[in-house]
């Protein structure tokens, strides 16, 4: 059997501004507009034979969203394992499979682990347009483990592109070949010296390897990462649908690659060349080209309210409002409600830079959007200056706010939508101290400074309020909780940007 483990711990700073730290590229519709690319790398699993439903790895950051997507999809029986900090690759694989064989190892003979128990590793944020010919290369990868190798696949190169690695193939394997060698990103010339030789794949940075063997090359090519995640792994607790490890033993973890750390050295690396349409979304030139099937005559593919005079071979992306552009040639234009991006389209790799700048001015348009999404729902900050600022809520139906306290501001809420229950009082959030009321759409209710309250949806439908906060000091860290169903604390308001 294969257990799919999904890797979402990327932060799609190239994607800037739609891509934001606390909402990044994998959990956005940006190859569809029904899936996002963690949905479709979980849908496209579904495809392969003798699949059990996915292991999803991913920081305390983005637990809940990953576990609402999975919620979307109607999933059952996917664990989503923690990260208490990003440690690349080699370490989360480590993990992913001491949890397969915890999970699953039980069920099998010790002598058929190795062809039995088999671990599909896909990054979240990839696209791949033709599903049948993923699959069939991923059978093709199984027969090679079965044999004993730790597979990675290939994809076959269509253009001397110097923003992804390289493999080099080496002697013929079945459908595969043995790994000859990893290549490091290439310059314009040496790429298209590997293209013209026939003998070069991408690197995909997708895997297959039975769990057992990668925990035994692990420990003979990276023993320290092996005992850090042995011991981070033995210190285990389940919350909720999470699977969260012991967060001091990781933090003396190595970070390295499963590419540094295992297949430069194992001797059984086999690389299945494969040609489904692949990309990694690693920058908008990408989405560019994505949009090869839709652009017009004058090679533009754009998304949303867009109008182009005399415009050639670009990209222009409006999430909020009208954009239009007039007589340019090779830009990358992306509009959201609180940023615009404007690139030539060989600079847009250097993205980034611009999210290293927003950060070290410690702004938060490179962390988060104006719409933040919680466990509950989300929310929107419509107006924000000194000494006030105001918020559109949703609360998702059934779905509950932590109990908390404000020490620096006051709020006032005022129901457009749906019935709100709620909670309010003074004291150390003690039930004898706290009342509850409901407010119907265009009732309101003011909380004091210091007072402890909480709102809950008790409806069928979302609920919609205008929240309008007051005070001396209106930082997302202005917060006391009391109790939490989603298990969180109060430290953590800072940390995931939300006072909600």
């Amino acid at each position: 059997m294969i257990l799919p483990v999904i890797l979402s711990g990327g932060s799609g700073s190239r994607l800037w501004p739609v891509s934001r730290e606390h909402y990044p590229k994998q959990f956005l519709k940006l190859n569809s507009e029904t899936l996002t690319l963690l949905q479709e790398a979980i849908r496209r699993t579904e495809n392969i034979p003798q699949c059990l439903p996915p292991l999803l790895v991913c920081n305390e950051q983005h637990r809940f969203l990953v576990a609402e997507q999975l919620q979307q999809l109607g999933v059952i029986g996917s664990r989503i394992l923690l990260e208490p900090d990003g440690r690349n690759t080699a370490p989360a694989l480590t993990l992913a499979a001491l949890t397969a064989l915890e999970l699953f190892g039980k069920e099998l003979p010790e002598e058929q682990l190795d062809e039995k128990l088999q671990l599909l590793v896909m990054p979240a944020d990839h696209v791949i347009e033709r599903i049948d010919g993923f699959v069939a290369a991923v059978e093709q990868g199984r027969a090679l483990v079965e044999e004993g190798h730790l597979v990675t696949f290939g994809i076959t190169p269509h253009s001397p592109n110097t923003g992804y690695g390289y493999i080099s193939k080496g002697e013929a394997l079945g459908n595969g070949y043995r790994v000859d060698a990893f290549v490091e990103k290439p310059d314009r010339d040496r790429a298209q010296q590997y293209l013209d030789s026939g003998d070069y794949l991408w690197n995909s940075g997708i895997f297959l390897f039975s769990a057992k063997q990668y925990l035994a090359e692990i420990g003979e090519h990276a023993p320290k990462i092996l005992e850090c995640c042995d011991a981070a792994f033995a210190e285990r607790q389940d919350d909720l649908d999470f699977m969260r490890i012991g967060a001091k033993s990781f933090a003396a973890c190595p970070s390295d690659s499963i590419d540094y750390a295992v297949m430069e050295h194992t001797r059984h690396a086999a690389v299945v060349p494969m040609d489904p349409g692949w990309s990694d979304i690693g920058a908008w030139d990408a989405i560019h080209a994505l949009g090869s099937n839709t652009k017009d005559d004058a090679g533009n593919a754009t998304q949303g309210d867009v109008l182009l005079h005399d415009v050639k071979d670009s990209f222009v992306r409006s999430d909020s409002r009208l954009v239009a552009a007039v007589g340019v040639q090779d830009l990358i234009i992306v509009e959201t409600d609180d940023a615009v991006l404007v690139a030539n389209r060989d600079h847009v790799q250097d993205t980034k830079q611009i999210v290293n700048a927003l950060k070290a001015q410690h702004r938060s348009e490179g962390l988060v959007h104006k719409c933040v999404y919680r466990p509950w729902g989300h929310y929107r900050t419509m107006v924000i200056s000194d000494g006030f600022q105001v918020k559109e809520i949703v609360i998702n139906p059934g779905q509950t706010l932590s109990l908390q306290m404000h020490y620096h501001r006051a709020e006032h809420w005022v129901v457009v939508q749906g019935t709100a229950k709620v909670t309010q009082g003074q004291g150390h959030g003690d039930g004898d101290n706290l009342k509850s009321f409901l407010l119907s759409e265009d009732e309101s209710t003011y909380i004091s400074l210091g007072t402890v309250h909480r709102l809950e949806n008790p409806g069928v439908i979302p609920l919609r309020l205008i929240e309008v906060q007051t005070g001396s000091y209106l930082g997302e860290d202005d917060i006391v909780r009391f109790n939490d169903v989603y298990g969180r604390v109060a430290d953590q308001a800072a940390t995931e940007g939300q006072d909600v």
